[in-house]
């Protein structure tokens, strides 16, 4: 399957898992199970928006963009991320509500087996998401399919809390519980609009991949007869890039320093899939010097 269709299939499971948590908010008037409902919405509006710029990543490079749309997929991640806020500000809103008026629960046990079958729905597409967003690096897919897995959490909080309520007689514990769940979407929400705003800063590469890159430079380097420096690296949505210096004798041909160019380029992008390598050609006695420190006075 495809990024778009698993975000077709959320869009779907979105769908199936407000109906059940309505029910059961319905079956029981909890103010918790009406938080759990009101955070799968934000899942289902999360879920379209993040298919919409999954498509927009996928267009080719046009005269407007030439490097290509990869970074549509973190304003998917960014605007996921402000919705889970505006859920978590409306479970509060409703919580403090039945906190100052506390109500009995009804109807309970049937409630909380729809809220656990929807759970189990979102547990399984999470895990299946999040497996195919780190194959292709997809930011949209791992943003919803983490949003699913707080959702998870969520429910699983909530149905204890009930239970609790249920057993005690406490039923400010229903209102105490939504709280927590507002807590937990907020601190998601904050780490998804973090992570989109790391994505459009041109964050470098993690560890592990500038590593591979490292390893397939080593291979190649003779010193003193060739070196690679400013070798710097940056992410766009699933596009990965990377821009160095390969330093050569001055006395190589254009044609021998290109075709050396071109395997080290070929080498890069087999040791790490979905790399852009560009590499510039510079003779060994020649350094390039970079004015990082340079202010800019507004």
């Amino acid at each position: 399957m495809r990024v778009a269709d698993y975000l077709k299939l959320s869009i779907a499971v979105a769908l199936a898992t407000i109906a059940l948590k309505t029910g059961a908010w319905r079956l029981t008037g909890s103010v918790g199970l009406l938080a759990d409902a009101m955070e799968s919405i934000v899942n289902l509006a999360g879920a379209m928006f993040a298919l919409w710029m999954v498509t927009v990543a996928a267009r080719p490079a046009d005269e407007d963009h030439p490097f290509g749309h990869h970074k549509a997929e973190y304003f998917s991640s960014g605007f996921e991320g402000v919705l889970i806020f505006i859920a978590a500000l409306a479970i509060v809103w409703a919580a403090v509500n039945r906190l100052l008026a506390p109500q009995p629960l009804e109807r309970l046990s049937l409630g909380l087996m729809l809220s656990v079958i929807s759970s189990a729905m979102n547990g399984a597409l999470a895990v299946a998401m999040l497996k195919k967003a780190r194959e292709h690096r997809s930011m949209a897919l791992e943003g919803d399919a983490r949003h699913l897995f707080t959702d998870v959490w969520t429910s699983a909080g909530v149905v204890i809390g009930l239970l609790a309520a249920a057993a005690t007689g406490w039923m400010w514990l229903d209102p105490l519980i939504a709280i927590a769940v507002a807590a937990n979407v907020a601190r998601e929400g904050f780490s998804l609009v973090r992570r989109s705003a790391d994505g459009l800063m041109d964050s470098a590469l993690d560890a592990a991949t500038q590593q591979q890159i490292d390893e397939v430079l080593k291979g190649f380097e003779q010193p003193p007869t060739l070196r690679f420096d400013h070798v710097n690296s940056r992410r766009a949505g699933q596009r990965l890039f990377v821009d160095l210096h390969m330093h050569m004798p001055p006395s190589w041909s254009l044609q021998r320093a290109a075709a050396l160019r071109t395997s080290v380029e070929q080498a890069l992008m087999a040791a790490v899939p979905g790399l852009r390598a560009t590499i510039q050609l510079l003779p060994m006695d020649v350094e390039a010097h970079f004015d990082d420190q340079a202010e800019v006075t507004l």
